[in-house]
């Protein structure tokens, strides 16, 4: 389910990177950016997730894991254990600098069982198999793909990512890619640096590499509701040459 679509800003009522997937019995989130918390809460229980996994740790994808964390430690809702939060190397040191701005360096160490993973291993989670891919972006950021032990359906979500081949590769034959669409197809601003690789992708890009990797089904995520979407899907489209969905929260994709 999309719980949030927008980019490193909010769409008016919306919210930042969230999805909420039941995969092989367990029920997880993968990134937890600002407002999702209050949109996780408006279709399940926050003390029923098993696991969270972090793509990167911009606060777009990660900054909602505070209210999260204050809820499992204070709320009613109280659990004999701590969920699992699956978090690129650096995690830890990143999260207690945040918290400790205002003094709570260990807060979400201390609602999580914080696990800093191997980006070039695989996570078996009790019956689901997660693998990560490196993208271009401007921290380092993992693609992520899932998948319940003994199938060979695939979801693979780009994270943030510019235009590159190795998510290509990672996503071939994918049933279903979640994939960015931040930048508009226009032109570079005059503030930007044409040299610089770009850390989005464009709906153009995001459909070629929805086409080169045989995607099943390819949803655009990331964009911003100031674009217009009947532009961002047709341009999509053209680039992957079959019908292109754009994610809207509360969307639920079965695979």
């Amino acid at each position: 389910m999309i719980l949030g679509k927008s980019p490193s800003w909010q769409d008016r009522d919306g919210a930042c990177t969230g999805y909420l997937l039941e995969v092989g019995g367990l029920t997880l989130l993968l990134d937890c950016g600002s407002g999702v918390f209050a949109k996780l809460r408006q279709h399940a229980d926050y003390a029923s997730i098993d696991a969270v996994i972090i793509s990167h740790l911009h606060a777009d994808h990660t900054l909602d894991l505070v209210p999260f964390a204050y809820a499992l430690k204070f709320g009613p809702e109280l659990r004999s254990d701590r969920p699992a939060l699956h978090a690129p190397p650096g995690a830890g040191a990143a999260w207690r600098r945040l918290c400790g701005a205002w003094g709570s360096e260990t807060l979400i160490e201390d609602a999580f069982e914080l696990r800093e993973y191997d980006p070039a291993g695989e996570l078996e989670l009790d019956g689901v198999r997660v693998r990560f891919q490196p993208v271009p972006h401007y921290v380092p950021t993992y693609a992520v793909e899932m998948r319940a032990s003994g199938e060979t359906r695939r979801l693979v979500f780009s994270a943030d990512c510019g235009p590159n081949e190795g998510l290509v590769e990672f996503a071939r034959g994918a049933e279903l890619l979640l994939i960015e669409a931040t930048r508009p197809d226009e032109p570079l601003r005059s503030d930007e640096d044409p040299n610089e690789p770009p850390g989005h992708l464009t709906a153009t890009e995001a459909g070629e590499i929805g086409s080169r990797s045989g995607a099943g089904r390819l949803v655009l995520t990331h964009y911003s509701d100031q674009l217009d979407p009947a532009v961002v899907r047709a341009q999509a489209e053209a680039a992957f040459g079959r019908r292109v969905e754009l994610a809207s929260e509360g969307d639920q994709y079965e695979i």
